[in-house]
This record gives structure tokens, sequence and C-alpha cells, in this order.
């Protein structure tokens, strides 16, 4: 499902227009990233939690050259599913 059919689905399912439906999730969206981008953990009950994690600078090797070249620390995305969606998506 991408953002196009999401906002189909939820316009749907809602009775709003598609047109409010995609303000709805683009604000949404954009406060999960900018709380993110602040550092900010998001939890949604139910469903998972985004956070920020940081990764420490490291040696990487180019495969193609064998060259050691170092990679410098950054922060990335991450999402752990809750409980309930990881039950939801493992049922056979």
């Amino acid at each position: 499902m991408n953002k196009t059919e999401l906002i189909a689905l939820t316009a749907e399912r809602t009775g709003l227009t598609r047109k409010d439906t995609e303000r709805v999730i683009n604000t949404a969206l954009e406060a999960v990233s900018a709380a993110m981008a602040d550092g900010d953990k998001v939890q949604l009950s139910g469903f998972g939690a985004f956070d920020v994690k940081e990764r420490e600078a490291r040696v990487g090797r180019n495969p193609r050259t064998k060259e050691m070249v170092s990679i410098a620390a950054t922060r990335v995305p991450v999402f752990k599913p809750s409980k309930a969606l990881r039950d939801l998506v493992g049922k056979e």
C-alpha cells in the first residue's frame, strides 16, 4: 500500500473527502517526522514506536577497491512494532 492508497482507503472508511483526509495524514506524518528530527520517540499504542538511534563512527571497506574508508557517526530512524501488531502480522 502506498500513500495514495492509504488516503483513499481512509477517506472511504471515515466518510471524509480525499482532500481533507490527505491533509490529516500529511499533518500526522509531518508531526511524527518533526518529533523524530528533534530526537523524540513517538509511540502509537497498539501499532508501535518510532525512535532515533545513534550510530557510532566506524571503519568500513569499499567492496570494489578493498580500500578502508571511515564512516561518520549518524542518526537513523527505527521502528519497533507493538506486540499487537507483531501478533496480527504473524498470524498464518
